[in-house]
């Protein structure tokens, strides 16, 4: 068994844990026999996920209108290093899913999704206007979640 510390992006903490044998699930079983992955958790994260894509695709409104943008078409409007950012960010989204034990065609979707998305957005200006009508994190959250009801 080991002693770890894991950051909490969530709350900004730092947790304490004895950590014990990986376990089928994706998650450590600790010392007390409870896995890190029961179904709150997952819920949790899953929320988590859903709050970070919605910043991203969904945040804003145009005002007068019901188009709605995210921190993804602005951040992507700064030359070169915004779609890095972006995609990271929506990576992310992806690997918590894998974490979560999504099966990998889900995965799959989930990257082609991106991929598209950072292909979209590599027009200057065009792709940022496009980005806010294709809004990959929004699609991966409702595959993910559509998974989830699906298996339980």
């Amino acid at each position: 068994m080991t002693h770890t510390y894991d950051y909490d992006f969530a709350t900004g903490t730092l947790r304490d844990e004895v950590r014990g044998a990986y376990s089928r699930d994706g998650g450590y079983s600790r010392r007390d026999g409870h896995s890190r992955r029961d179904g709150r958790s997952r819920r949790e994260t899953v929320e988590r996920l859903d709050k970070l894509a919605t910043l991203l695709d969904t945040a804003l409104v145009i005002p007068g209108t019901n188009i709605r943008f995210g921190a993804d078409a602005l951040v992507g409007l700064v030359p070169g290093i915004g779609d890095a950012i972006t995609t990271i960010l929506s990576a992310y989204i992806v690997y918590e899913a894998h974490r979560l034990g999504a099966p990998g065609h889900l995965i799959t979707r989930m990257i082609a999704n991106v991929a598209l998305d950072s292909v979209i957005t590599a027009v200057p200006i065009a792709g940022s206007v496009a980005d806010v009508f294709f809004r990959a994190n929004r699609r991966n959250i409702r595959l993910l979640r559509d998974w989830f009801e699906r298996v339980g």
